[in-house]
């Protein structure tokens, strides 16, 4: 009987989706939270272990001799450590592209609460501001028309190319920067120096690498429009948090949005939560139940196809 270990699985799964094709695998015990001081005794055991955000060290590795296999619910692996796997023999699975609509509609989410102001003023309404006001109508910030202006795509992969798309829909030009993907129907593709200083909306969209750590700094973040918007759906390390909230205070930017931060769940210190039109949301945009639905359906054929002798979606090959 294989013995199946989810370690955080209600992320993923808060109760509105279902595990029974994982645990008609074999033996399988699913934690909605693992603690660092007890992944190595609730994997213990086991030949397959599967982690959302759970850190799976090379420590941790090392304590667990019957381990075979580490499938992570996610796109991004970087919670395990994949050299300590490798040496192992033991493969390390991911689940790509199962948000990019979802993330793409969120990035578009995040923009139009910045330029429609929709929860404010349906907040005003609840409290009774309409039914007092001398007017049919009333605004408390400029609104803003997305069509002819621009956006700046910073990583022209899927979920690049589908936050593009939509932007094409709303009449707005697209520029992109990436620098391995240079060739996308309908964004224009430039540096990204000049991408920061044309653009209206500039949408990060790229992996956290050595590269792309604290990309958007104080420099570039001065390249930009003061009239301009920053949105964040990837990663929080993109951009130094303290340079962007100086830059919104200073009134140097017109607003950021962002879902992610380099630290999660973020200090209560981190001076973005304070910032000048700053919109934080809680890394929410992968989590549409139908993107849940698909993350889980391929772990689950990952770790079928694993159990049949075959590697899918390995990401230490």
């Amino acid at each position: 009987m294989t013995n199946i270990v989810v370690l955080d699985g209600h992320t993923l799964n808060p109760g509105d989706l279902s595990w029974d094709e994982l645990t008609a695998m074999g033996s399988c015990q699913i934690y909605d939270r693992t603690p660092v001081d007890l992944v190595v005794s609730r994997a213990s055991g086991a030949q397959i272990v599967l982690t959302n955000k759970t850190v799976l060290g090379r420590d941790a590795l090392e304590k667990l001799p019957d381990l075979r296999y580490v499938g992570v619910l996610a796109t991004g692996y970087d919670m395990v450590d994949i050299q300590a796997a490798q040496a192992r023999g033991i493969p390390v699975t991911n689940v790509p592209s199962y948000g990019t609509r979802s993330v793409a509609q969120m990035t578009f989410a995040l923009l139009l609460e910045l330029t429609q102001h929709v929860g404010h003023h349906a907040d005003t309404v609840r409290d009774g501001r309409w039914t007092t006001n001398p007017d049919f109508c009333y605004w408390d910030h400029p609104l803003i028309e997305l069509d002819g202006r621009t956006m700046g795509l910073v990583g022209l992969g899927r979920i690049g190319q589908a936050t593009g798309h939509l932007a094409r829909a709303f009449g707005m030009r697209v520029l992109g920067y990436d620098p391995h993907v240079r060739t996308v129907e309908g964004i224009e593709w430039t540096e990204l120096e000049p991408l920061l200083r044309s653009s209206d909306v500039v949408s990060l969209h790229c992996p956290l690498t050595e590269s792309t750590q604290h990309l958007i700094d104080a420099g570039r973040l001065a390249l930009m429009k003061s009239t301009a918007f920053l949105l964040n759906t990837s990663r929080g390390p993109l951009i130094d948090e303290a340079a962007l909230a100086h830059t919104l205070d200073s009134g140097r930017l017109a607003g950021a949005a962002l879902d992610v931060l380099a630290i999660e769940p973020p200090p209560a210190d981190n001076p973005l939560l304070r910032a000048r039109n700053c919109l934080i949301t809680p890394h929410i945009a992968w989590a549409t139940q139908a993107a849940r639905q698909r993350l889980l359906d391929a772990a689950v054929a990952n770790v079928r196809a694993f159990l049949h002798g075959r590697h899918e979606n390995v990401v230490n090959p």
